[in-house]
């Protein structure tokens, strides 16, 4: 009896083992693969910044953005131990290829092989006119196309948790939140002043909330259906439950959160 416990023992201490093994194992072949994939990239942004020399100042300045992404993805490159690590300098070195993109785009040339759709990207809209606004004594203008006036490029995503569309600046407004990881004070009147009522682009608010311009939209449906809908609800079971629901969860005004000061 003795020796059949310990043959169980045995049996399940090693099986233990090998299973640890071979999630270990999984676990280094994903990071490699991961990082096999992130340097592909890489190498692909590293020869497109050494090779390509801009001709005016939206070109120069987008392949200097492009620039600091690889030094910025090489660098996390030296340190990626783990999975989401090498998929961070993957992103890294995609977004400096977007500059790449801009920047030969500037210059007319091919702007090259289509990049990887990003959902954040898409989502934080485009800019689709030229605006030229003031705010809080400061001049800003937005555009679709690169002119000497806007020579600041910026791909679109989020920053800080907030869409910013893809376009050309006249400068780089959503930098200090980038570097700080929060917006301050101002930034919702720079955004509602520069894009109010430009397509596919949320409004101020939703911006301030967060949101992107489909989320918006998604919300604002949902809000008036499930408000309906409580009420209905709320009536149909003989109570007030269903219409104190429906105004409570009224969205709250955030219109105060902050953003930057915006004095470079």
């Amino acid at each position: 009896m003795e020796l059949v416990l310990v043959v169980l023992v045995l049996i399940i201490v090693g099986g233990g083992y090998y299973l640890i093994q071979s999630n270990q194992q999984a676990k280094r072949s994903r990071l490699e693969d991961a990082k096999a994939e992130a340097r592909r990239w890489l190498e692909r942004l590293g020869g497109q910044v050494l090779n390509l020399t801009g001709t005016d100042t939206a070109s120069q300045q987008a392949i200097a953005d492009a620039s600091e992404r690889y030094n910025a993805a090489g660098s996390q490159m030296e340190q990626a131990q783990t999975e989401e690590q090498a998929k961070l300098v993957k992103e890294t070195a995609l977004e400096g290829l977007y500059y790449v993109r801009a920047a030969r785009e500037a210059m007319g040339l091919d702007p090259g092989p289509a990049l990887p759709e990003d959902r954040e990207r898409q989502a934080a809209g485009k800019v689709t006119e030229h605006r030229s606004v003031d705010v809080e004594g400061k001049h800003y203008e937005a555009s679709p196309q690169p002119s000497s006036d806007t020579p600041h490029y910026y791909p679109g995503g989020r920053v800080a948790g907030r869409p910013v569309p893809q376009g050309w600046y006249s400068e780089p407004w959503w930098k200090p939140a980038l570097v700080a990881g929060a917006w301050g004070l101002g930034s919702m009147m720079l955004f509602s002043t520069m894009f109010a009522g430009m397509a596919g682009v949320p409004s101020g608010e939703a911006w301030a909330d967060g949101y992107s311009a489909g989320q918006e939209d998604a919300m604002s449906e949902g809000g008036d259906g499930g408000g309906g809908d409580a009420g209905d609800g709320g009536g149909d079971m003989g109570g007030d439950a269903g219409g104190d629901m429906g105004g409570d969860f009224g969205g709250g005004d955030m219109g105060d959160m902050g953003g930057f000061d915006f004095g470079f």
